[in-house]
């Protein structure tokens, strides 16, 4: 299993990375919470990961924070969570926010991300209220954002997509319907916004 990888960040296209690692590029999500504390392209980082083997894919989570992969882990072992679905609630929601949230039976908070019913909420509440008191949240990220200069690798130079079309692709891929982002995303628009921050504000407005 690959449990960790230290490398130089070619492309970010949230919720997705493209990290090389001694000439090979890993293509990576992360939840939204781990994406915001990533250092900009071109320099370094170090990922906690988690490897998934379907018979369709191959799929590899990251995290900077070893205590949210610990979470993602507790998850993706709830009876119909999947790591996707794992990978979308850790984003609109942190860690601690989801730990308090199962703690205190919060189910409205829960029901709020997308893919999450009644039903399943009750489920992590009922699956997971007495394993995820046990997760430290949060440690050491361990990530470094000072380039290796003595082995200096160049981005790939990608199209520029705006802003906007950035963020609302990014909720797409973390589960949310078409009309449900785009709407999200125009509500909270800025012009002079980041993907990033336009994203992290557009979950705040869903939760």
């Amino acid at each position: 299993m690959i449990g960790l990888l230290h490398g130089t960040i070619l492309e970010k296209l949230p919720p997705d990375i493209l990290l090389d690692v001694n000439g090979v590029g890993y293509e990576i999500q992360l939840p939204m919470t781990s994406f915001y504390q990533l250092p900009d392209v071109g320099q370094t980082v170090t990922l906690f990961t988690h490897f998934v083997v379907r018979e369709d894919a191959q799929l590899l989570f990251g995290f900077t924070q070893r205590s949210e992969r610990s979470l993602f882990r507790v998850l993706i072992k709830a009876n119909g969570v999947g790591p996707k679905l794992a990978c979308t609630i850790l984003s609109g929601m942190s860690g601690p926010q989801f730990i308090h949230a199962v703690m205190h039976e919060d189910i409205t908070a829960l029901v709020k991300m997308p893919g999450v019913g009644k039903k399943t909420a009750e489920r992590l509440v009922v699956e997971l209220k007495d394993k995820v008191n046990d997760i430290d949240t949060p440690l050491s990220a361990g990530i470094s954002s000072k380039q290796d200069s003595s082995d200096p690798v160049t981005p790939i130079l990608m199209p520029v997509a705006s802003a906007r079309d950035e963020a609302v692709s990014a909720l797409l891929a973390l589960g949310y319907k078409r009309a449900q982002a785009e709407q999200s995303v125009k509500a909270i628009f800025n012009e002079d916004a980041s993907s990033e921050q336009l994203i992290r504000d557009a979950l705040k407005s869903m939760v």
